[in-house]
């Protein structure tokens, strides 16, 4: 790769926001869910923090991906493809609608590697979030720039447990993803741009978000385990999901996982609670 990416690790920055009622509103509804309105004081629900804290790019500063051009708080990486790999989250007290909360984050670690399409940088980041009455969540976020490689390039999936105690269907489209991106502010163009998901990325179809994909699983383990409160979700994506198919959620009370239409893991999680 011949970058020295060293001078990035311990970088820090800090945002502030105030968790207002509205994006609940409608990640509830972008979800398909018929909650009530939320009110001051409400709790979020676990990763929904993902939808504040969210940096408000200009359009001129954009990279024809849609990413935000290099070089800002993430290292400068060559490598044109920037995808979410996983993270692990520990959740100390909720974050409540209404509250100010502010975001401390710093990059941990910087590590290149080779793999199987190529080279790889893996970024890790990690962020305390807390709101009035102190730390709500930690979280280290991984993220990894790869080389232009075609996107459906076959490789071997990970065979899911056979113990699922709940399973759901989910059936993507392009307006799930719109509008998971609206909500985030994520203008990368594999997740809304049908042309250039396919011509120019070499995808089958739209790419379903990796945190949708994290959010929709925990979203399975909130109606099917009401009153536990969630302490962590370590998670792993293992292999994309498009808007070709369906696929399905399946877990039980300590594992979560996403299924791809030919039966291999999108994405596994690991659960615990308090």
């Amino acid at each position: 790769m011949g970058k020295d990416f060293s001078d990035w690790v311990g970088r820090r920055e800090t945002a502030e926001d105030v968790i207002s009622p509205a994006p609940v509103s409608r990640l509830a509804a972008t979800l398909g869910r018929y909650d009530p309105a939320p009110r001051p004081g409400d709790p979020l629900p676990p990763c929904w923090h993902w939808l504040y804290f969210l940096e408000a790019t200009p359009r001129a500063d954009l990279s024809p991906d849609g990413h935000a051009r290099r070089g800002g708080f993430l290292p400068p990486s060559d490598l044109p493809r920037r995808m979410w790999a996983g993270g692990r989250l520990t959740f100390h007290k909720p974050l409540r609608v209404g509250e100010a909360a502010r975001r401390e984050s710093e990059i941990l670690s910087i590590t290149a590697k080779q793999g199987r399409s190529g080279d790889l940088l893996f970024v890790t980041v990690r962020h305390e979030i807390s709101g009035e009455d102190g730390v709500a969540v930690t979280e280290e976020h991984d993220i990894v720039y790869r080389e232009a490689s075609s996107g459906s390039a076959a490789r071997p999936g990970e065979q899911p447990p056979n113990d699922a105690l709940w399973r759901r269907e989910i059936t993507p489209d392009a307006a799930l993803l719109f509008r998971f991106s609206a909500l985030i502010f994520n203008a990368h163009r594999i997740h809304y741009d049908r042309e250039y998901a396919t011509i120019t990325e070499g995808y089958p179809g739209l790419v379903v978000h990796g945190p949708l994909t994290a959010i929709l699983l925990l979203d399975l383990l909130r109606d099917e385990t009401p009153g536990r409160e969630l302490a962590g979700f370590d998670y792993q994506a293992l292999a994309p999901l498009f808007d070709t198919a369906s696929f399905t959620l399946a877990g039980t009370a300590t594992m979560l996982w996403a299924e791809r239409p030919d039966g291999t893991m999108a994405m596994r999680g690991n659960t615990s609670f308090r």
